[in-house]
């Protein structure tokens, strides 16, 4: 009997044991702006604005003086996501499937997740909508916010949780942040990981009143190297959301500290490109889009309190490619990568005092241009050498100054053009994803659509958008689409009408499947957003859409074109269309 009773303490104390090393892994939160440049931030210099918060995790943790990211948004995010370049994994564009990472990628909240952490994205995915694309599919729990690129309205708009629509509560930063904050306490006796893409100061420039008197009628200390081409407004309305997005971290940092968490939490900030606007930028060349210095150049503080020492300053070059590598690293999780990574672990950078450590090159790819950042030197797009020490803005080509290193600079870019970029397909046939076993609810939006006769875009940058203008029977929407398992499901169609356009009868098919809806309600909201712009948006307007439940269809597996299209028009027009919703019953 002492035998059994003896065997069972040592099962209780391994378990125990267990379970007290579960709850010391340290615990992640990665928080990246949109659209933010490295000088959008007073701990770099820019006096304009004033980022306590963030410029505290500098402070007390570790900055990266030379950190890289993408020129654009969902590179960066796939990169982030899976430790390799973006190319890799099959993203080549921020819309109608482009943004999608392939499906045979790892993230980082895969690896998390596999290890026993609870794991959650709150805000802007922009690498794939549908299931196996979505979040919830790519390693997250749970997931608030809203998958597409851009989105046209920040103030209680529409977003999605787990797949299902939901209305937001209030400004979208503060609303994501809240569900950070609860995530956070709901998860505090366990080990979490935590992914907030914030999506400001992403256009449009809508921030509450509170963060935009300040800048409303400020003279800005500060300007762009080119003043000529800066549009102060813009500016003045991305440092009021900078300083938004401050405060929030803000209150993220304090909900850790409040919990007792400090000390077993990293926190990383940085940003996902270069500066959506031309605005002060440390006097570095490029914008959001570039592959120059000022593209791709992205603020990165990381805080492990008692972990990392206070106000290190890191000039080694590093990049977004290094997060997953280094977090895993930090964190002891050992994973067996099927894929070869093109990042490294920065744990030494981070832990030790002067480490052995390889000089390295980290490359800068977007729409065809390709550039090469060494520790000293970026070969530019063009083929142009700069000396980054000496020459940050770009102004001088050292390259007959220095031929063996223009040369070594040009052979690396030719072999990873070779080597890598190879691996992005030529042509996408990659069909839009629908009915996952897994996932109840898939969204079919006009982003993805394809437009036939007189319909029309509501504006040339599809992420937001809707169709307007249909006018004819013979104009239809389509979408190339795969089922992934049959069944039947219970669609949904968001649209608007006004009333004297009621009574059209339409259909949507899928093979020799379909079903028929008709507009009985008039629904007919105004365009908004114009009313809280700072400053004139290129995207499109946005409006209150209404769902309409048009019946149930049954699918089966396989490969077709998913067609929306009018019988019969008794008015002017159709209807105005945003999504459909499809869900698995």
């Amino acid at each position: 009997m002492y035998k059994y009773i003896f065997l069972l303490i040592f099962v209780f104390t391994i378990s125990a044991c267990s379970v007290k090393e579960i709850k010391t892994k340290p615990n992640i939160v990665l928080i990246m702006a949109d659209d933010q440049g490295w000088g959008d931030l007073s701990i770099n210099g820019n006096t304009n604005l004033n980022t306590p918060n963030i410029d505290n995790l500098a402070e007390t943790g570790v900055s990266f003086e030379k950190f890289y990211v993408c020129p654009v948004c969902s590179p960066t995010r796939a990169e982030l996501l899976t430790g390799r370049y973006h190319v890799r994994g099959g993203v080549y564009s921020t819309s109608a499937g482009g943004e999608r990472l392939d499906l045979d990628e790892t993230t980082i909240a895969d690896i998390f997740r596999n290890a026993g952490y609870a794991t959650a994205a709150y805000g802007k995915w922009h690498n794939g909508m549908q299931p196996p694309y979505h979040p919830n599919a790519r390693g997250f729990d749970d997931f608030y916010g809203f998958c597409s690129g851009h989105w046209g309205n920040y103030f209680s708009p529409m977003l999605e949780h787990n797949g299902e629509i939901v209305k937001g509560t209030g400004f979208i930063i503060d609303d994501l942040t809240e569900h950070g904050i609860r995530f956070i306490e709901k998860n505090r006796d366990n080990p979490f990981f935590l992914y907030l893409p914030f999506n400001t100061p992403h256009s449009p420039m809508q921030v509450p009143e509170k963060w935009w008197a300040k800048f409303k009628n400020m003279e800005l200390d500060l300007r762009n190297r080119n003043p000529e081409k800066e549009n102060i407004q813009h500016t003045k309305a991305a440092l009021a959301m900078c300083e938004n997005i401050d405060w929030n971290v803000g209150r993220i940092s304090a909900k850790i500290e409040e919990l007792g968490l400090a000390e077993n939490t990293i926190i990383i900030y940085l940003s996902d490109n270069g500066p959506n606007g031309w605005r002060w930028n440390g006097g570095m060349k490029g914008k959001k889009g570039s592959t120059d210095e000022g593209g791709v150049r992205s603020p990165l503080f990381m805080k492990w309190k008692g972990k990392f020492k206070d106000g290190k300053i890191i000039s080694e070059i590093a990049g977004a490619i290094d997060l997953l590598p280094t977090l895993t690293d930090l964190a002891g999780i050992k994973f067996k990568s099927e894929k070869p990574l093109d990042g490294v672990s920065l744990k030494p950078l981070l832990m030790e005092n002067n480490p052995e450590w390889e000089e390295r090159l980290i490359f800068n790819y977007w729409s065809r241009r390709t550039s090469v950042r060494s520790q000293q030197f970026r070969l530019d797009n063009n083929g142009k050498l700069f000396h980054m020490d000496n020459d940050p803005g770009q102004n001088i080509d050292i390259v007959e100054q220095k031929p063996e290193i223009a040369k070594k600079l040009i052979l690396a870019k030719q072999k990873w053009e070779s080597e890598v970029l190879s691996e992005l397909p030529k042509t996408d046939d990659r069909n839009f994803t629908l009915g996952h076993p897994d996932y109840k609810f898939t969204q079919i939006p006009a982003r993805d659509g394809k437009a036939h006769g007189n319909i029309k875009r509501s504006n040339r940058h599809p992420n937001c958008t809707f169709f307007t203008n249909w006018v004819s029977v013979e104009d239809s929407i389509t979408w190339e689409a795969e089922v992934l398992a049959e069944g039947d499901f219970e669609v949904e169609i968001y649209y608007t009408c006004s009333a004297e356009n009621i009574g059209s009868t339409f259909e949507l098919s899928f093979g020799k499947e379909k079903i028929i809806g008709t507009i009985i309600q008039p629904h007919n909201p105004p365009l908004t957003g114009m009313e809280n712009d700072r400053d004139p948006r290129i995207e499109s307007f946005v409006k209150d859409f209404k769902p309409l439940k048009i019946g149930t269809i049954h699918l089966k597996k396989g490969m077709g074109t998913l067609t929306l299209k009018a019988n019969k028009i008794p008015g002017s027009q159709v209807m105005d269309f945003r999504l459909l919703m499809f869900k698995r019953i």
